[in-house]
């Protein structure tokens, strides 16, 4: 099962306060969170894997 991230947004500035990243199987090893971007505000450096 590929795997599914939540995100969030810590920008004071943004009303988002969480997503969800659904990967598929082909995505690259080497992917991280930082190469996202906040579909809200549009930041990159403001988001963190939420971690349950």
């Amino acid at each position: 099962m590929p795997a599914t991230k939540e995100v969030k947004c810590t920008s004071s500035d943004c009303e988002l306060d969480m997503f969800e990243n659904h990967y598929t199987y082909d995505v690259a090893e080497d992917h991280t969170v930082a190469d996202l971007s906040c579909p809200m505000c549009g930041g990159t450096d403001c988001l963190e894997v939420i971690e349950l």
